[in-house]
């Protein structure tokens, strides 16, 4: 199942540097995954300082 930001996120941009198939970008006021493109690997969650990304 494929990660999600919740609304915890600061918009820092890690999560989307780590992504490995740049599912992530830049939203609203925070950044967003693209549940097509992610491939469940956590590695967002993984440099996230505020735990924003969330196996969905």
């Amino acid at each position: 199942m494929p990660y999600t930001i919740n609304d915890d996120c600061i918009a820092c941009g890690a999560c989307a540097a780590e992504c490995p198939s740049e599912a992530i970008s830049e939203g609203d006021g925070k950044f967003v995954i693209d549940p097509d493109k992610c491939v469940d690997c956590g590695a967002c969650a993984g440099v996230c300082p505020v735990s924003a990304p969330q196996e969905g």
